[in-house]
């Protein structure tokens, strides 16, 4: 079963709701906690915008108050399935709630409507201490950087190969730009474009940058920084923040002007600027547990390590499951092949399906 305890669910109003529908939504959300980014409802509606999923969002309120939330967005594919996700493309979402018992009625709610709609599973990115001995379906890294003490005692707990390439970026004539325009997300996205080739994956289509500048950047929850050298692009990397935390969700860059470890200034400076604005920690996003190179890059920053679990329970077995991480494999090889256009091509007919 999937209720963590032998709490009966806690009293108070259960709802479905959806927050692009919902006035105050995110005011809502800023008073509890543990919310993000990735519960807001720009997050909702970059989703929803981009790839036409339903907003499904499972709350339990009392006296007004937000006491739990389950945000999920319904995937309907004609090649995947039907599922319901929490949430797609995000790195770690975990369920907002002030205790077990109150989450446990939300989750009962959750698993009905999903019965009802037909969906394949249920996968939680994060929360996986909510569902009572149920395995990890995937599993990943995650590493935060903790802000606080200052500039000085930050830069301290970086290795010191990190700092002599933050220097040598500084000395090499690297420029820095932060931006929230849509220009600067086209820069960015042709640099990402770039990596993903590299690292033999599609990029996502360019729709779905579009609306996170116009849905988050253009709200102010986050940014792009730009590296430039001669006034040419060599490294970006896209921020988003909420409340007192801030995540670096996206980086790229030119392999062409590795040497000069623009990637390093870029973070730097993300950094600093998180620091000097008061923000708590700067949270890197997800790792596979097989990339060690970018594992390594983290750790250089004197983050935190913390294990990322995602959970699926699969409505047909009804029981919980294992799922391969498929972030590398033989299909790295064969978008490694490809032409540009024709990754970007293949990116824009499969992201919707694989969410």
């Amino acid at each position: 079963m999937l209720l963590t305890a032998s709490t009966p669910p806690d009293s108070g109003t259960l709802q479905r709701i959806n927050p692009l529908e919902e006035s105050g939504w995110d005011a809502a959300l800023q008073s509890h906690p543990g919310s993000s980014i990735f519960h807001s409802a720009g997050w909702a509606r970059v989703l929803q915008a981009t790839y036409g999923y339903t907003p499904v969002y499972f709350t339990l309120r009392e006296s007004g108050n937000l006491r739990a939330l389950l945000p999920l967005m319904e995937v309907d594919s004609w090649l995947t399935g039907k599922r319901g996700v929490s949430l797609p493309f995000t790195d770690d979402c975990e369920p907002l709630c002030s205790d077990a018992g109150a989450l446990a009625g939300v989750l009962q709610k959750v698993m009905e409507y999903g019965a009802d709609r037909g969906w394949r599973y249920l996968e939680c990115r994060g929360g996986k201490e909510f569902f009572a001995g149920a395995p990890a379906s995937t599993a990943f890294y995650g590493h935060r950087l903790i802000l606080t003490g200052g500039e000085d005692a930050v830069f301290a707990k970086v290795e010191s190969a990190v700092r002599r390439a933050i220097r040598k970026a500084e000395k090499g004539g690297i420029s820095i730009e932060f931006a929230q325009s849509l220009d600067a997300m086209r820069t960015f996205y042709s640099l990402h474009c770039k990596t993903r080739n590299r690292h033999g994956l599609p990029p996502q289509p360019f729709r779905f940058f579009h609306n996170i500048h116009d849905y988050i950047l253009a709200q102010n929850h986050g940014f792009v920084v730009l590296a430039r050298y001669q006034q040419v692009p060599v490294a970006s990397a896209v921020y988003f923040h909420w409340g007192k935390n801030a995540i670096y969700k996206y980086g790229a860059s030119d392999e062409t002007f590795q040497n000069l470890r623009a990637n390093n200034l870029v973070m730097w400076e993300a950094i600093k600027w998180y620091g000097r604005n008061h923000f708590q920690q700067l949270h890197f996003g997800r790792t596979s547990l097989t990339n060690q190179g970018l594992r390594r890059f983290k750790l250089g920053w004197g983050t935190e390590e913390h294990s990322v679990e995602y959970v699926r329970y699969d409505m047909r077995k009804n029981g919980f499951v294992t799922v391969k991480d498929g972030s590398s494999g033989w299909h790295s090889h064969v978008f490694n092949a490809l032409p540009g256009f024709l990754s970007r091509f293949v990116g824009t007919l499969l992201y919707k399906h694989m969410a």
